[in-house]
């Protein structure tokens, strides 16, 4: 690569990660942020037990003991550092701040895993343009762009799936090209594959996917299975060890006993909250998918250019013969996929919110369509390829801050937000706190007032002489009035509040379809 294209693409990635910043910072708080801090105080007071004399009995009773709080060794740091800079910058209280620092790092391992996807295309195939418009393509795909800039949970899982998928395709190049595997790449996958097992327990499945791609590559070039794992077996043995050390190490629940991890498996796979899901229309339940689920929500939020490259593999098949390498990477990236989603429909894993819970899949469909679509033309892709990138780039711009609701154009036949879930983690909250401060000024409203929206509410307004804040939950029980209703999209789905006034809504359109998209409404009950 000429000094000259390495200079744009630093150019390029410098103007990504400080757009991505802003983005995160001024977007709203998710529900499930607030529960994610008061997760991991939960096991901080749990660590803290075996040293002082806090209760560790909190954790064992604690009805999300088993949420991993892998993520926020990492991200906790960052957050003691920046936290009061960002409240000072955004008016918000400082627990707000907390939680909102935490967007710039969440962001920022996003961008990371796209490095990572880089290193993984440029083992594959030797073309530069290819890999910067398929890394492009993946950081710029405005689902996940959308989810980088705020979610916690699934962003981070994602991120080390792919560090652990790159570590995963080093090992097997070097196993397959007969050169020394370096200690240092099985130590690097144990502690990273352990990182990711501690955020969420069924990250487990990344130890499959490196048996699914041992077994398929060793089986292909006349190989035997056993007896490599055999010529392997320390090597083998002390990723087993160390991973297992830190599993154990960055899991407190763990610790009063290591068969924990059993349950938690377990509970994962059957969550009590059986939320509902609009899905075509109908209330899906988490506790009972339909086996179609998966695939619906597939067609809708992946990239039509996307759908289109996964299905071309029977298309290119032959071509791959010149590269035995990459077409053995392929079909380990398929049996994957088609091993997870067979063990979620045969298990009935209780999945909502669309697909987040399994967007980990997501980074490995790329890499597969993407490669098919550039092995069946090459300049077809780099036209396709370069057309995507600005698209995106456009529909980021107009969906902010949801771009995390984002689906494809096949979806625009539909009427989106009677059809499919939208702002289901209220990001709308930051914009209709803001509306409801606008009207207590303009028509000065006594700041005592209460505002049924949970803590959203109090995050935004607390710093402007509010003090009365009250969940959604609580509104059938409100007796006193004059007080403010914030509607998220899930509130929506209930009748308005009774006897109120709409002061502000909050809409968003998507590209090319001139279509409304509610994502939640603020009310005034006078």
């Amino acid at each position: 690569m000429s000094l000259k294209t390495q200079t744009s693409v630093l150019v390029i990635l410098f103007l990504y990660i400080l757009i991505g910043i802003y983005l995160s910072i001024n977007t709203g708080i998710s529900h499930d942020e607030f529960h994610e801090q008061h997760n991991w105080v939960i096991n901080l007071n749990a660590i803290k037990s075996f040293i002082t004399d806090r209760n560790y009995e909190d954790l064992l009773n604690y009805k999300d003991k088993y949420h991993g709080i892998g993520f926020h060794y990492l991200s906790q740091p960052f957050q003691f550092l920046f936290y009061k800079q960002v409240s000072n910058y955004l008016s918000v209280t400082e627990y707000g701040g907390v939680l909102i620092s935490k967007h710039i790092f969440t962001f920022l391992i996003f961008t990371v895993s796209g490095l990572f996807l880089y290193l993984i295309l440029k083992q594959l195939i030797k073309d530069k343009y290819f890999v910067l418009i398929s890394v492009l393509i993946y950081l710029l795909y405005p689902y996940l762009f959308g989810h980088a800039q705020f979610n916690p949970k699934d962003i981070p899982f994602l991120s080390l799936w792919v560090i652990c998928t790159y570590f995963i395709v080093k090992i097997i190049k070097k196993l397959f090209y007969k050169k020394k595997i370096k200690l240092k790449y099985f130590i690097l996958f144990a502690i990273f594959s352990s990182l990711l097992v501690s955020i969420r327990t069924v990250g487990i499945l990344i130890y499959f996917q490196l048996i699914i791609f041992l077994f398929i590559f060793f089986e292909n070039i006349n190989k035997n299975f056993i007896e490599k794992i055999k010529d392997n077996r320390k090597n083998i043995l002390l990723t087993i060890g160390i991973s297992l050390t830190f599993i154990y190490l960055l899991n407190p629940i763990f610790w009063h006993n290591p068969m924990e991890f059993i349950n938690s498996i377990k509970w994962m796979g059957k969550y009590q909250q059986d939320v509902c899901t609009v899905t075509l229309g109908k209330c899906v339940k988490a506790l009972n998918l339909p086996s179609n689920y998966y695939f619906i929500w597939f067609f809708f939020k992946l990239p039509i250019v996307i759908i289109i490259g996964f299905f071309l593999y029977p298309l290119v098949e032959k071509k791959l013969s010149k590269n035995i390498f990459l077409k053995l990477i392929l079909l380990s990236l398929i049996f994957t996929l088609a091993f997870i989603l067979l063990l979620l429909i045969l298990f009935n894993v209780a999945i909502y919110d669309e697909i987040r819970h399994i967007m980990f899949l997501l980074p490995l469909i790329f890499i597969i369509s993407l490669s098919n679509l550039y092995i069946f033309n090459k300049k077809l892709f780099s036209i396709i390829g370069s057309a995507c990138i600005i698209f995106f780039i456009f529909e980021n711009y107009s969906l902010n801050p949801y771009q995390y609701t984002w689906l494809n154009s096949f979806s625009k036949f539909y009427k989106i937000d009677k059809t499919f879930e939208v702002d289901y983690w209220g990001i709308s909250g930051k914009n209709l706190n803001l509306k409801i401060r606008d009207h207590a000024s303009q028509n000065k409203i006594e700041k005592s007032i209460c505002i049924y929206g949970g803590n959203f509410s109090e995050v935004f307004l607390n710093s402007e002489g509010f003090k009365c804040f009250k969940s959604y939950s609580e509104l059938d029980q409100a007796d006193n009035r004059p007080f403010y209703v914030v509607q998220n999209v899930r509130n929506l789905k209930r009748s308005k509040p009774k006897d109120c006034k709409l002061i502000g809504k909050e809409n968003f359109n998507y590209t090319l379809f001139n279509q409304e998209v509610r994502s939640g409404s603020a009310w005034y009950c006078d």
